[in-house]
């Protein structure tokens, strides 16, 4: 008599559900005993093989002993039905009755999804080992997956966790960048109101530059950083005297040179801001009176080395100051400025600039 299996006290594979299919009531019935002698206590069978796919999907069995020459379906057959259920990741183990040892049996069942192989007879011990091990591999499968499972969960929550986190600090940096934007914006429109006491020009300037941004190309996201940003484009001018701002004469060469200072004074007012906004409002506040020859202030850029911002606002600032009225000087007509604008092309302004300031103008 051959020694029995040792295995583990109470070992949890002693619960795991093995179904039987074989069209020999003989075999299945000395499987069964076999198993159940050696404590396994779930066991099932069949002797018509028509009856599998359902049986698999009602009793989910661990493990399926698979006869393969039998009426009706044969074990290939079988296993075809069984496929969707083989795959990952699923992991049923079949280990395949049969009497048939050539090489093509085994490559055909390898390929269908088996695990291993019983040859009838049987031989119990074999048997058992065999049985065994698949189910020790099918536990250690399940295991594997749980934790996998466990390990996917708490990677969503995280992740979930650290998405929440982010549009949280998204929108406190938001509120933030409002904030500093709305900050710096009411101060603008205090150095406007100096010298524009309806305090529009910041308005009008931004959205011309907006249009012409979308005119030169840009998205609307970025024409509408823009239209923000170049609000704040003379914001320089709260650190200029009075006496000069509202002077209504030309001014001194002296007063001129202080005047030129308010460039300087709004970027250093706009400096280390991390917002894209104020970076960019910084850009334009200190070369957005830099002319396309390279003869103005404060740096003195030449072309394409000044900001295209700087480039768009420019035009969009000198001709809202032209049509506007201010102590030292009347109003022009738009076609007056529209005029003058053009003329400036390659000079003080991009000439592309111009053109499409032209094409939204008309």
């Amino acid at each position: 008599m051959n020694p029995p299996v040792p295995s583990p006290v109470q070992s949890p594979i002693k619960d795991a559900r093995i179904l039987i299919v074989d069209d020999q009531e003989m075999n299945t019935a000395l499987l069964e005993q076999m198993l159940e002698d050696e404590g396994y206590r779930r066991v099932k069978s069949t002797n018509d093989s028509r009856q599998t796919l359902e049986l698999v999907q009602s009793f989910s069995p661990d493990l399926l002993l698979l006869d393969l020459r039998m009426p009706h379906l044969d074990g290939f057959a079988v296993m075809d039905q069984l496929a969707p259920l083989l795959a990952a990741p699923n992991f049923l183990p079949i280990i395949v009755l049969t009497a048939d040892v050539t090489p093509e049996a085994r490559i055909q069942s390898l390929s269908g999804g088996a695990q291993d192989f019983l040859t009838k007879p049987f031989e119990p011990l074999e048997v058992l080992l065999r049985v065994r091990n698949l189910l020790e591999t099918r536990f250690l499968h399940l295991r594997l997956k749980r934790q996998n499972d466990r390990l996917e969960q708490r990677v969503l929550e995280r992740t979930q966790a650290l998405e929440h986190a982010m549009d949280s600090l998204l929108e406190r940096t938001q509120a933030l960048e409002e904030a500093h934007t709305e900050m710096a914006t009411r101060l603008a429109i205090v150095g406007e109101y100096r010298d524009d006491d309806t305090g529009e020009h910041t308005w009008r300037v931004g959205n011309t530059a907006a249009k012409l941004a979308e005119a030169l190309g840009m998205g609307r996201q970025e024409a509408g950083l823009l239209l923000r940003a170049a609000r704040l484009h003379d914001v320089g001018k709260v650190g200029i005297p009075d006496d000069i701002l509202l002077k209504p004469g030309k001014l001194t060469l002296e007063e001129f040179d202080l005047m030129k200072a308010h460039t300087t004074i709004g970027a250093s007012i706009l400096a280390g801001g991390r917002s894209q906004i104020l970076m960019l409002a910084e850009e334009i506040a200190l070369t957005h009176h830099e002319r396309w020859d390279g003869t103005d202030y404060p740096h003195g850029l030449v072309g394409a080395a000044i900001p295209l911002s700087s480039r768009i606002v420019a035009v969009a600032d000198v001709f809202d100051a032209l049509i506007s009225e201010r102590p030292y000087k009347k109003a022009w007509s738009s076609v007056e400025a529209i005029a003058e604008i053009e003329r400036q092309s390659g000079k003080q302004f991009d000439p592309r600039v111009v053109t499409a300031f032209v094409q939204i103008s008309s």
